[in-house]
């Protein structure tokens, strides 16, 4: 697996792995935690050494599943998990990222994860009650008490991320970020590559819908996420279908899989981006670690962002409230 630098000099692998959907998201959570645990291991074994998890995801288990498993890897792998949002009886009420909610999550954090640092923290929402120079400074106290390394923002306006890197140098910036979700680059790219702020990527397969495995036939589970987003609804992904025909095409020209494609357009953007594809099976992780041995012509780059703009995306990435959440 090849290594990228993100902000402050913070070195991953090159493709990461997102926890969240072994504990909730994707339909039925897993029974076996054992078989979650053995694709983190296996993962590391693979070369992955960067893993995304948030106090939110459960909310709590998914930290605990991903310290159960990492603790006897600690020094092979960089965690980031996050905070922002206050959770009461088992699930999430609001945002709140006041500074002392901001330390008590991360105290809790450490010890789910059962580590003495986390190496990236995350705001996950911006909130609008709470100054982001407060959340920066926030942080930063954190890291001056040796608790966490470094400074991060999920779904961020780009003037927000200035004035937190402002107070608090950020490290990385995750947002969805695809071939069929190109939000990111007219301002939060440009403002990354000013600050010498790393990018993660979270769904760069769409959720599924860029390797191919969901078609206008699909049904969601119960618990899906996928079956809430209208971009999901049968007519859209119907509309959608033509980039996700392209990329597979283009995949066996080059014997390689749609996810591949998916993928390698992504590192292919630029050398700080870290895409943090998730899945529950080793298989998978194994595949899209391989995505960084395929490479894509000035060509073939140029032709699929061609097609994505000329076709556009049916549907929105996010149900209504959720889309009023992000780029802040």
């Amino acid at each position: 697996m090849h290594a990228r630098i993100l902000g402050q000099g913070l070195k991953v692998s090159a493709i990461g792995l997102g926890a969240m959907g072994m504990s909730q998201s994707y339909g039925p959570n897993p029974g076996d935690r054992d078989a979650m645990i053995g694709v983190l291991r296996g993962a590391v074994d693979l070369g992955v050494t960067f893993v995304d998890t948030a106090e939110v995801y459960g909310p709590y288990v998914n930290e605990e599943l991903v310290g159960d498993a990492l603790a006897p890897l600690r020094d092979e792998v960089v965690i980031a998990t996050k905070f922002g949002w206050r959770i009461e009886q088992g699930r999430s009420v609001g945002l709140d990222s006041r500074p002392e909610q901001i330390k008590r999550v991360a105290d809790a954090s450490l010890r789910r994860l059962r580590i003495d640092t986390i190496d990236l923290f995350y705001q996950h929402r911006v909130d609008p009650t709470v100054p982001i120079e407060d959340v920066a400074g926030a942080v930063g106290e954190l890291v001056q008490a040796g608790k966490v390394r470094h400074f991060g923002l999920s779904e961020a306006a780009a003037a927000t991320i200035r004035r937190a890197h402002a107070v608090h140098p950020v490290t990385a910036v995750q947002s969805e970020y695809s071939l069929w979700t190109r939000d990111p680059e007219a301002e939060v790219l440009p403002t990354c590559a000013e600050l010498g702020i790393g990018f993660v990527p979270f769904s760069p397969l769409g959720k599924g819908f860029l390797t191919g495995a969901v078609t206008p036939a699909t049904e969601f589970t119960p618990g899906d996420i996928r079956a809430t987003i209208p971009r999901f609804a049968a007519d859209n992904r119907t509309a959608n279908l033509a980039l996700v025909e392209h990329i597979t095409r283009l995949a066996r020209e080059k014997y390689a899989t749609p996810g591949h494609i998916a993928l390698a357009w992504l590192l292919a953007q630029h050398s700080w981006i870290v895409p943090i594809p998730g899945t529950r099976r080793l298989e998978r992780v194994e595949e899209n670690a391989a995505s960084t041995a395929v490479s894509l012509s000035a060509d073939e780059l140029a032709d699929l962002n061609e097609l994505a703009a000329r076709l556009g995306v049916q549907g929105d990435r996010y149900n209504e409230h959720h889309m009023s959440l992000v780029g802040r």
